[in-house]
C-alpha cells in the first residue's frame, strides 16, 4: 500500500497541525495508508491542544524525498570473514540471496560476494584453487568434509596443490605429493607410504577408523589426517570451498547509507554493473540491500498539501514529489502539478473547517477527541472568530464539533486564549520561530511572523531589542523585509516592526509615533489583511 505524508506548512501553527492530523485519520477511514507530518516544531497552543486531547506530535518531515531508510530493502543477511566458502554458499541458498555482504566481528562491512562470484572456484583456473588451498586452516577442512581430525600437526605445510591417490601401494608410487593434500581411501599401506613422501595433509574417504601405526608414522612425519564424511569425489569438490570467505570477497565495495536519498543512489547505481549494494547505518553497521532495479524505479514521497499550496512554505524539494491533494484555505500561489489533482480551496477562515465538512461528506463520524482538537483549530485560526476571515462556514463547523466534543465554546476558547497569555515570557527570537510565513512580492523576499497575544501590556519585551533582532534576522534569512506583527485579541488589532531594506516604503506609509510604529486597529488576520497591505505598499513603490 502506498504511503501518503499528510502535511501542513512550515513554522506550523494549531491549524496546519491538526489539519494533517484530522485529514490523515479521514484518508485511513477509506483504507488509505496516511500518515501526519510536521515540518516544525510545534508552539505551546498546539502543545496544549494535542495533551489535552491525547494526540501525538505529527512525524517531522525533513524532505520530500525518499531516504533508503524510508523503503523496504532487502534482508541484511550477511556471513564473517572467518566462515567458510562453503558456510556462505548454504547461507545464499537458504534465504535465495545470489549475493552477501562480508563483516568483521564488529559486524561491520568489510566486503562482498555473489554467486557468480563463487562460481570462478569451480570453474576458474588451476592457479586460483592453489592459491585458495595453501592457507586453508585443519578446521575449515573438517567443517566443510563434515570429517574428524585423527592427527592434528600444527607444522602442518601445504602447497595448495591436490591429488586423489588410487587404492593401491603400488600406483601410489607414481605419484608426487610432497606438501599436498592428498584424498586417498581405506589403504594402510598406501596411507604410510604418501606420509613418508611427504604429504601435506591427509585425507581419508571410506573409513570409520585409522590405523594406530599410521596415526604414529603421521606424527613423526608431520602430517595431519583427517577422516571425510564424503566419497571421493564430494571430497574432492567441497575441499576448495573450505577456505575462509575473506580469502575470495571483493574488498572496497560500494555502500549507501541508508540516510542517503533514493534519487542520488539511482544515478550512482546506474554507472555501475553490479544488481545489489549494501546499506549501511553510520556507524557501517549493515541494514540491508537495494536492488538496483528497484533503485532505477525510484518515486519520492507522495504528499498531501493542507492548510497551504505554496511550495515555497512547504517541505523541502516538494517539486520532486507526487503531490496527490491540496486542501487550504490561502491564496494560490506558485503551486502546479504534473497531473491533475483533487484541488480544494475555499474561502473560510481555518483548514480545519474544510476538514470537518468533508467528514460530513463522506458520512464519516469524527471521533470526540478529534472533534475537540478540531474546534480548537478553528478558534485558534478565526482569532475565536474575531477574524475577517471568519465566514458562516466557520461558525456551523465549529457548532457541529461543540456538539460533538461535548465542550463548552466560549470556556474552551478562554482556555486557548489563556495559553496564549505565555507570551508574555517569550523573547523576540522566540516569536520569530513559530507562525513564520514567507513571501514573494514583486520579487522581493518577504518574512510575515505574527505572534497573536492576549493584550500588549502583558508583552515584556523592550521595544528597542525587537529592532536589534530583526536586524540579525534579516542577515540570517538574507531577506528584503521581515515584519513580526504582534496582534493583541483583546484590543482588536496590531502592531507591525519592520526591517530590511524595504521597511521605509512600510514606514512611510505608516510612520512611526515617538520611534513606535502605529496602532493598528481592526487588523489581525495575515491573509486576508496584513499580506494585502504590504503587497500594495510594496506595488506602490516598485
Amino acid at each position: 500500500m502506498e504511503k501518503i505524508y499528510v502535511c501542513g506548512h512550515r513554522h506550523p501553527d494549531t491549524d496546519s497541525i491538526v489539519s494533517s492530523i484530522a485529514y490523515s485519520y479521514l484518508k485511513q477511514q477509506t483504507d488509505e495508508y496516511a500518515i501526519a507530518c510536521r515540518l516544525g516544531p510545534c508552539n505551546e497552543e498546539t502543545k496544549y491542544l494535542l495533551n489535552r486531547f491525547d494526540f501525538d506530535e505529527p512525524l517531522l518531515l525533513e524532505d520530500a524525498r525518499v531516504r533508503l531508510s524510508e523503503i523496504s530493502l532487502e534482508p541484511a543477511i550477511s556471513v564473517h570473514e572467518d566462515e567458510t566458502i562453503f558456510e556462505t554458499l548454504a547461507k545464499m541458498k537458504q534465504h535465495n540471496q545470489p549475493f552477501i555482504s562480508v563483516v568483521n566481528h564488529q559486524n561491520k562491512v568489510t566486503g562482498m560476494i555473489t554467486r557468480n562470484d563463487l562460481a570462478d572456484i569451480g570453474l576458474g583456473d588451476t592457479a586460483f584453487g592453489i592459491d585458495l588451498l595453501k592457507n586453508v586452516s585443519l578446521d575449515n577442512i573438517c567443517k566443510t568434509l563434515q570429517g574428524k581430525i585423527i592427527v592434528r600437526d600444527d607444522q602442518m605445510k601445504l602447497n595448495g596443490k591436490v591429488s586423489i591417490v588410487a587404492l593401491s601401494k603400488r600406483l601410489s608410487a607414481d605419484y608426487e605429493v610432497k606438501n599436498r593434500i592428498v584424498i586417498i581411501g581405506d589403504d594402510p599401506i598406501s596411507q604410510k607410504h604418501l606420509i613418508q613422501k611427504g604429504a601435506g595433509l591427509l585425507i581419508i574417504v571410506w573409513a570409520n577408523s585409522v590405523e594406530e601405526d599410521v596415526i604414529e608414522l603421521a606424527k613423526e612425519y608431520h602430517c595431519p589426517i583427517l577422516i571425510s564424511g564424503y566419497g571421493s569425489m564430494n571430497t574432492s569438490r567441497y575441499l576448495f570451498f573450505s577456505p575462509e570467505i575473506q580469502t575470495v570477497m571483493k574488498e572496497n565495495v560500494m555502500c549507501f547509507y541508508e540516510d542517503e536519498f533514493l534519487e542520488d543512489v539511482a544515478k550512482k547505481m546506474s554507472k555501475k554493473r553490479y544488481r545489489a549494494y549494501p546499506v549501511i547505518d553510520s556507524e557501517n553497521y549493515l541494514t540491508g540491500y537495494i536492488l538496483k532495479d528497484h533503485a532505477m524505479s525510484y518515486k519520492n514521497k507522495s504528499i498531501i498539501l493542507v492548510d497551504h499550496n505554496e511550495f515555497s512554505q512547504s517541505v523541502p524539494y516538494i517539486e520532486r514529489a507526487t503531490v496527490l491533494e491540496v486542501i487550504d484555505h490561502h491564496r494560490i500561489y506558485d503551486f502546479y502539478s504534473k497531473e491533475p489533482i483533487l484541488f480544494r480551496n475555499e474561502i473560510v477562515g481555518s483548514s480545519s473547517t474544510i476538514i470537518a465538512s468533508l467528514f460530513k461528506e463522506k458520512n464519516v463520524n469524527i471521533p470526540k477527541k478529534l472533534a475537540g482538537l478540531m474546534l480548537g483549530a478553528i478558534i485558534s485560526d478565526t482569532l475565536n472568530f474575531q477574524s475577517p476571515t471568519t465566514t458562516q462556514k466557520d461558525l456551523d463547523m465549529a457548532e457541529m464539533l461543540e456538539e460533538i466534543s461535548q465542550l463548552n465554546m466560549d470556556e474552551f476558547a478562554y482556555d486557548i486564549l489563556f495559553i496564549n497569555s505565555e507570551s508574555e515570557t517569550k523573547s523576540v527570537s522566540d516569536f520569530l520561530k513559530e507562525d513564520v510565513k514567507s513571501f514573494d512580492i514583486e520579487g522581493y523576499k518577504v518574512i510575515i511572523a505574527q505572534a497573536v497575544i492576549p493584550s500588549f501590556e502583558r508583552l515584556n519585551i523592550i521595544k528597542e531589542s525587537i529592532h536589534d533582532e530583526l536586524i540579525r534576522y534579516v542577515r540570517k534569512k538574507n531577506c528584503d523585509l521581515v515584519c513580526l506583527v504582534f496582534t493583541s485579541i483583546a484590543e482588536n488589532g496590531s502592531y507591525f516592526y519592520n526591517e530590511g531594506k524595504i521597511a521605509e516604503w512600510i514606514e512611510n506609509e505608516f510612520p512611526l509615533v515617538n520611534g513606535q510604529p502605529p496602532y493598528m486597529e481592526k487588523i489581525i488576520s495575515r491573509k486576508k489583511q496584513i499580506v494585502p497591505i504590504i503587497t500594495q505598499i510594496i506595488q506602490k513603490n516598485v
